[in-house]
């Protein structure tokens, strides 16, 4: 990004006193976000935990969840931002909730099926008595709330959607947990032909070790059949790095099944004994818990 430009530029253009979070109307949405650029590391702690509460609350998200999402980006993309990797971890939470690698290749139409027919005039009455507290006594705004909830799940992630060039740049980031974090994001979105080169061309180094093994990890969950994520995949067998190989591994026996290579498989038997519990930045499953659904995706678990 150049830093001329400001990430939180258009920021009070967004009518916050009419869209609400948690705890009620988000007018204190815009100072949170603006304190994750403060010097000052309790400033921003406290910043990341409010905005966490207010529009990730216990996973659910809000009418004004989607509409933090593209600051959230902008944030993370800026190099002046302090502490990018978190603001990617409130990111990644508000766009994808609780959703975990068990849910991929993930479906988008069929998780939010429930928000269909959904209206904006439906949601803000949930809203309303949400905020007043007496959602329940009204019988017809309750059928609603599950519905509703759904609805903003949707919008943030299709929020998050309209990013994925941002987090394709983040793979050659210098930060290994913002990389990492990068790769798993776009795990969950229908792979394009530049996402798809850029997990690719991760490096095979020391430097970008985790963010190898996450992006191999995506590679794996990939749902479209590709010569080069699989050439790419079986050449990482013989990375110097061992959680690159065992990952690679893994990444080859969700796309191959029973054809799955002999190296393959014997890095997967070695690392089912291994006592490495490694874990790869954004994949809340570790290393060996991957091992053992590929072994057992293969029936040797």
């Amino acid at each position: 990004m150049d830093n001329l430009t400001d990430p939180l530029a258009g920021l009070d253009d967004v009518p916050w006193k009419s869209l609400h979070h948690a705890y009620g109307p988000a007018v204190d949405v815009p100072d949170q976000l603006r304190a994750l650029r403060s010097a000052e590391v309790p400033v921003r702690r406290e910043a990341l935990s409010a905005l966490f509460g207010n529009v990730y609350h216990q996973g659910t998200r809000w009418g004004a969840s989607c509409h933090v999402v593209p600051f959230l980006v902008a944030l993370a993309d800026d190099p002046d931002t302090p502490d990018r990797a978190a603001v990617a971890d409130l990111l990644r939470s508000v766009v994808l909730g609780d959703r975990r690698d068990d849910e991929l290749p993930f479906d988008p139409r069929r998780a939010f099926a429930a928000a269909e027919g959904i209206t904006d005039k439906q949601a803000a009455l949930v809203e309303r008595h949400l905020e007043a507290e007496d959602l329940f006594d009204h019988e017809e705004v309750a059928e609603l709330a599950d519905g509703v909830a759904v609805r903003w799940e949707a919008d943030a992630f299709h929020a998050g959607a309209r990013h994925t060039d941002r987090y394709v740049r983040w793979l050659t980031d210098p930060d290994p947990q913002l990389a990492g974090y990068a790769a798993e994001l776009l795990a969950w979105f229908a792979p394009d032909e530049a996402a798809l080169a850029g997990l690719i061309a991760v490096p095979d180094d020391e430097a970008h070790a985790a963010t190898r093994a996450s992006a191999n990890l995506t590679l794996g969950h990939c749902p479209v059949s590709s010569e080069p994520i699989d050439a790419c995949l079986h050449q990482l067998l013989a990375a110097k790095a061992e959680v690159v190989r065992v990952t690679a591994a893994v990444g080859l026996a969700y796309r191959l099944g029973d054809q799955l290579p002999d190296q393959a498989l014997d890095i997967l038997t070695d690392a089912r004994t291994s006592d490495s519990d490694a874990d790869v930045p954004g994949w809340d499953r570790s290393v060996p818990g991957f091992v053992a659904l590929a072994l057992h995706r293969l029936g040797l678990g």
